[in-house]
C-alpha cells in the first residue's frame, strides 16, 4: 500500500541541496531603504507554500510598498538553488520550512547576520545561535493516530517502539518530506548514526507504508488505510479545524513524552542572503514575520506555534512550553548531506 507518486522526484529535490544543484526537473506606505537609496522590489525564495504566505506578503507590501517577487518551492529545492548561485543569488531573503535547511545556508555561508533587535523577541532554542536566521513559527512532530481503533494508552512512549512486531504494516510515514528528514537528522545527533539507520531499516522491515507528503498521510489515517502516522501536528489542527465538531474527526494527536526524539520541535524561518543589496529592507520583511499580526496569522490559520513571546497559541493544543522536547539545537539539523546519504543507505529512498 506504498504512495510512490511523486516520492522520486520529491528525492531528487531533497538531494540537490546535498550536492549543490538546483531544482531536479520533473513546491500605500514608506519604502524600506539600504545604502542611501529607496527599495521597490524584493527576491524571495519561498520554501513556504503559495497559498499559505502570499496573504502575508501582500500585506507587508500594502503596509511598506515594496513590492515582493516570490519563488515558491521544496524548501531543499530552494535552498539547493541559493547554494548554486552564490554570490550571484538574485534572492535578498530565504525563507524556509525547517531549521535543517537554514542551518545548511548559514553552514555555507550564504545568510548574513541579523539585526539584535529582530532576534531578541525569540528564545534562543529556535534561532541561530550565531545569528543569521531566525525561527519564525513552530511545529512539533507527533504521531497521530485513528481513535476509532486506538486510545491514547495504547500508544507507545518513543519513536523507537514502533519498530515493535505489534505495529507491523500498522504505521505511516513520508520519507521524503523535508520535515522527516529534518526529524531523521535530529534523531542522529541524539543517538548517533548507527542507531538511527538501524531504526530506519527495522521501520521498513516492519512494514511502515510510504506516503508523498503529511497531509496525505494525515487523511491516510483519517480513511483507515494505516492506524498511526509520524507527521506535523498542525496538519491534524487544521483538519479539525475546518468541522463544526472537531471532536469528531477520527484523528488524535499524541506527544512522545520524556523527551523523545519524536517530539522535535521545529521552525519556519527565515534568513537574508549575503549577496543581497537590500540589506535594510530584506531585514524589514523578516521582522514582518514576527510581528503580532503575522504571529497570529501563523496561529489562526495554519495552527502553528508563534515563536514570540507574549502570543497565544493555537486553541485547543497544548502550550509549547509544556511538551517535552528533546534537547536539540536547531543547527544540529544542518547536515542534509549525511541524513539523505543515510536514508538511502538504509534502501529508504
Amino acid at each position: 500500500m506504498r504512495r510512490w507518486t511523486g516520492i522520486v522526484a520529491a528525492s531528487c529535490a531533497a538531494l540537490a541541496v546535498v550536492v549543490g544543484l538546483a531544482a531536479c526537473g520533473g513546491d500605500d506606505g514608506e519604502s524600506g531603504t539600504t545604502g542611501g537609496g529607496d527599495v521597490s522590489e524584493l527576491t524571495v525564495y519561498s520554501g513556504r507554500s503559495e497559498d499559505l504566505v502570499a496573504p502575508l506578503f501582500e500585506r507587508f507590501t500594502d503596509e511598506t510598498g515594496i513590492e515582493l517577487s516570490v519563488r515558491y518551492g521544496d524548501t531543499a529545492e530552494m535552498a539547493a538553488t541559493v547554494v548554486e548561485e552564490g554570490d550571484r543569488s538574485p534572492a535578498d531573503v530565504f525563507f524556509g520550512q525547517d531549521g535543517g535547511a537554514l542551518g545548511s545556508l548559514e553552514a555555507e555561508g550564504l545568510l548574513a547576520p541579523l539585526p539584535e533587535d529582530t532576534l531578541s523577541p525569540v528564545p534562543a532554542a529556535f534561532r541561530s545561535p550565531d545569528g543569521r536566521w531566525v525561527g519564525t513559527s513552530g511545529r512539533v512532530r507527533v504521531l497521530g493516530y485513528d481513535t476509532r481503533v486506538l486510545d491514547e494508552a495504547d500508544l507507545p512512549a518513543s519513536v523507537f517502539d514502533l519498530t515493535d512486531e505489534r505495529w507491523s504494516g500498522r504505521v505511516g510515514w513520508a520519507p521524503t518530506n523535508a520535515s522527516f528528514i529534518a526529524f531523521v537528522t535530529a534523531m542522529r545527533a541524539e543517538v548517533g548514526d548507527e542507531v538511527t539507520e538501524t531504526w530506519l531499516r527495522d521501520m521498513q522491515a516492519n512494514g511502515a507504508v510510504a506516503f508523498e507528503r503529511n497531509g496525505v498521510l494525515r487523511d491516510a489515517i483519517a480513511n483507515g488505510e494505516v492506524e498511526v502516522g509520524l507527521l506535523n501536528h498542525y496538519y491534524i489542527a487544521q483538519a479539525r479545524a475546518e468541522l463544526a465538531d472537531p471532536d469528531s474527526y477520527p484523528v488524535g494527536t499524541h506527544y512522545f513524552p520524556g523527551g523523545d526524539v519524536g517530539s522535535l520541535i521545529n521552525v519556519a524561518g527565515a534568513g537574508v542572503i549575503t549577496a543581497t543589496d537590500k540589506q535594510e529592507a530584506a531585514e524589514q520583511l523578516i521582522a514582518y514575520l514576527l510581528s503580532p499580526e503575522s504571529q497570529e496569522f501563523f496561529v489562526e490559520e495554519t495552527k502553528e506555534y508563534p515563536v514570540v513571546e507574549g502570543i497565544d497559541g493555537p486553541a485547543g493544543l497544548p502550550p509549547l512550553s509544556s511538551i517535552e522536547q528533546p534537547d536539540i539545537n536547531l543547527n544540529e539539523l544542518s547536515d542534509l548531506r549525511g541524513t539523505l546519504a543515510l536514508i538511502e543507505q538504509a534502501g529508504i529512498l
